[in-house]
């Protein structure tokens, strides 16, 4: 088992132990001057307390972490730091007024609540003495993230009781125009999409099987198959980007992706695809209703982009959090405690229950490894976007809306029970290795998310 930085300090020559001693320890009240700014209150806590020593990618190692013996303690521990919350950002929101992650303040939230952060063997350092969050820290910091999620990211089907949870209940719709959707829903459906007419968007993404094919990888065009899993459909509107790797900003980009994708749908163009729906007269009769300018990728685009917006799944823990208490079980609450207790709802977080960041995979252990498949193209995640190093093995959290029967789980479709995910979950994220008791109960939690569709509960 890997050393702590605590434990390693007695190899400290005596020379360096006095000048660590010799140092001022940090001072956490300058925070106060800020009263009255909640944001920038917390920015200078942050600061202060030395977070960003390790919660930046740019940090520099301090002395101490080149020295032999902690010096490799000290920079996995920085790594570690970074792949589970880069700070800089939010800090520079902070400081400058502008909005903030909802997955960074929940983790942020979570670090008071919790007391977990800074470590002790980070602020029992002499370096580092008072730098751990006092009582007073740790209030403004919760109170902080409350006013940030009640005017940013509340729902507003939220009873008033309920309104500070991580998670939010969906609202009754998005709004939509009602043509467009009838438009959109055909076009899901036509096989005329792809390159050789046997492939529709419901291919991949049934509506009546959570929204996904619960295959590992989709089979596409001439029975190719796809390099990472399929997610569900149901709620996407709601994520902050779409794809597991974030490359289309919306549902409309998203929707012109797999179309010309040549492992998935496998069409050469658009002007294709159009040339082929403009055959039909009935079709192009309504569509030019809507859209005089035509079919194009715009168009059709469009169409499919606010047919999906239609795909909400309310469920019976939205009915707890809209105020009615008897909508869960006794298990199921102590599902849901778990669940926040365990981390799960610093990255699920909001009214689609994940979705809103890229999450590095395998914080406390190479997934990788583990897997033992080598690795993908599917597995660059997030770095095949930005091309920032990283955002290597980062992918968009998935909802968790549904999640008992959009199996199998993870990127790679590998994990093909609800139970191993939460296990390997907890083992790689948070490095803890959870009770079967303790599984059950949070499984009871995850079925309470299965919602309806258009008045049917999903199965």
């Amino acid at each position: 088992m890997r050393n702590t930085i605590f434990c390693k300090i007695t190899a400290l020559p005596i020379g360096l132990l006095s000048l660590a001693f010799s140092i001022s320890s940090c001072s956490t009240t300058d925070y106060k001057k800020y009263a009255g700014d909640e944001a920038k209150q917390v920015a200078s806590i942050i600061r202060e307390n030395g977070c960003l020593q390790c919660h930046a990618e740019n940090a520099p190692v301090p002395f101490y972490g080149k020295l032999p013996f902690i010096g490799s303690v000290v920079k996995a521990d920085m790594l570690e730091g970074t792949r589970y919350l880069d700070l800089t950002a939010m800090v520079n929101a902070l400081e400058n007024g502008l909005p903030v992650s909802e997955v960074d303040m929940a983790k942020v939230e979570n670090t008071a609540l919790s007391g977990t952060m800074p470590p002790a063997k980070y602020y029992t350092m002499p370096m580092h003495w008072g730098t751990n969050l006092d009582s007073e820290e740790k209030a403004v910091i919760i109170s902080w993230a409350k006013n940030v999620r009640k005017n940013s990211f509340l729902s507003p089907t939220v009873a008033e009781e309920f309104a500070n949870e991580p998670v939010q209940p969906l609202m009754t719709s998005i709004p939509t125009d009602s043509a467009k959707v009838a438009l959109g829903f055909a076009l899901y459906h036509d096989t005329r999409l792809s390159g050789d007419n046997t492939i529709s968007c419901a291919t991949c993404h049934g509506l009546n099987t959570g929204g996904v094919d619960r295959k590992q990888y989709s089979e596409g065009i001439k029975g190719q198959l796809g390099g990472v899993n399929a997610p569900t459909v149901y709620n996407a509107a709601l994520n902050c980007l779409q794809f597991w790797d974030g490359r289309a900003v919306d549902l409309k980009e998203q929707a012109a992706g797999p179309p010309l994708n040549p492992v998935e749908m496998g069409s050469i163009s658009f002007d294709e695809i159009s040339n082929k729906l403009a055959e039909d007269k009935d079709f192009s009769k309504k569509f030019l209703a809507i859209y005089p300018e035509g079919f194009n990728q715009s168009t059709i685009t469009d169409a499919i982009a606010e047919f999906e917006k239609t795909l909400l799944t309310p469920s019976r823990f939205d009915k707890y959090l809209m105020g009615d208490k008897d909508a869960l079980t006794a298990d199921e609450l102590e599902g849901y405690q778990l669940f926040k207790d365990n981390k799960c709802a610093t990255c699920h977080v909001g009214i689609n229950i994940g979705g809103q960041s890229f999450e590095y995979m395998g914080i406390k252990k190479n997934y990788f490894d583990y897997r033992g498949t080598g690795l993908t193209d599917g597995d660059n995640g997030r770095f095949a976007v930005t091309k920032n190093e990283s955002d290597r093995h980062k992918f968009k959290t998935p909802t968790l809306r549904n999640v008992m029967i959009t199996y199998p789980y993870m990127h790679d479709g590998s994990i093909k029970t609800v139970e191993d995910a939460i296990r390997v979950m907890h083992q790689f994220q948070i490095g803890k290795n959870i009770t079967d008791p303790e599984i059950k109960k949070i499984i009871a939690y995850l079925n309470t998310l299965t919602g309806e569709y258009n008045g049917t509960m999903l199965q």
